[in-house]
């Protein structure tokens, strides 16, 4: 074990393919966001749009998956799910969220701190009709979060609304199913640097405004 511990603390990288200068960022976060996921996705970034969500539980617990980013709105960055898993449902007690995104790449992250809101419902019955069916019959068979006793369960429920479906072009979204509107009050650009003094510029909303601000490493 001891050799296994010594060989994982030997790996580093030394970072150093750009630098960060908070006097030459964009004002506003979410352009500053725009201009780097153009750059993550001219560097053909491996899924780009993957993103760690981290929700706090009624008893305090914190829990992050990886979900999707759909869009990058004006006011957020907005993605979709079962609004009855577990994320939905933490989400409904407690909005306040973080949003993860690593482009190893571009040895880059983007931190979002902020707060989730439903989508409006035409906004979300607008991206499920644009998903593949096969993508949407999943999204109506699996009760997502919830314990079941086997795959099987999930396979012929989906033998069962592809059947249903199978002569209709539209699947209705499920009520249970829709997006979320991460509103960010803080978000921290980290560029890589070498010898860990990584840049670290980090944009907090205060009294209706952003502020921007240089983090030690």
């Amino acid at each position: 074990m001891s050799i296994i511990h010594k060989d994982i603390a030997a790996i580093r990288v030394d970072y150093s393919k750009d630098k960060l200068d908070e006097n030459r960022v964009r004002p506003d976060p979410i352009i500053q966001f725009q201009h780097w996921f153009a750059e993550a996705l001219k560097a053909e970034v491996v899924e780009p749009n993957a993103m760690v969500l981290s929700t706090v539980s009624d008893d305090g617990f914190p829990s992050s998956r990886v979900v999707l980013l759909k869009d990058i709105k004006p006011t957020g960055f907005s993605f979709f799910t079962n609004y009855h898993s577990k994320k939905g449902t933490t989400m409904t007690s407690n909005k306040q969220v973080s949003l993860l995104f690593f482009w190893p790449e571009l040895q880059r992250q983007v931190r979002v701190e902020g707060w989730a809101e439903k989508l409006p419902a035409d906004d979300s019955d607008e991206y499920f009709a644009s998903r593949p069916k096969a993508s949407q019959i999943g999204a109506l068979a699996s009760p997502q979060s919830q314990e079941i006793p086997n795959r099987m369960v999930l396979e012929t429920r989906v033998k069962e609304l592809t059947q249903q479906f199978s002569d209709r072009d539209i699947v209705p979204r499920p009520a249970y199913w829709g997006g979320y509107l991460v509103t960010p009050l803080r978000v921290e650009f980290w560029q890589g640097r070498s010898n860990r003094l990584h840049d670290r510029i980090e944009y907090v909303f205060t009294n209706g405004r952003w502020s921007i601000h240089r983090l030690a490493p």
